[in-house]
């Protein structure tokens, strides 16, 4: 298993990476969790060019993913996708390791 990002996260991410004149071949999506939320525990991202020796590392549609290996205990098997409604606009997270999540999408519970 790994974490999945969508094509249409991953256009979203490099349409970021563009807009913030980010190197686009040492940008790196960081992905995690940390304790908060209204669930227990929030989802984090992050462009970063940072990547540790401890890291669980991808690659899902030319986007280079690293997450640490605390969160990748609960965010293994997780999709990334991104969607553009009217309700609103974001990064949706599809997390199989979650018992509960909240009604914004953002914190969920393990």
């Amino acid at each position: 298993m790994a974490i999945e990002l969508s094509e249409t996260a991953a256009r979203e991410i490099r349409n970021i990476i563009d807009q913030q004149e980010l190197d686009a071949g040492n940008t790196r999506l960081r992905v995690g969790v940390k304790g908060g939320g209204c669930s227990g525990f929030s989802y984090l991202l992050d462009l970063t060019e940072q990547e540790r020796d401890t890291d669980e590392k991808f690659e899902q549609h030319g986007i280079a993913i690293v997450c640490d290996p605390k969160s990748y205990l609960y965010l293994n098997g997780t999709t990334i996708d991104f969607k553009d409604e009217i309700m609103g606009r974001g990064f949706v997270f599809s997390n199989p390791n979650a018992s509960s999540s909240c009604g914004c999408g953002s914190s969920f519970s393990a």
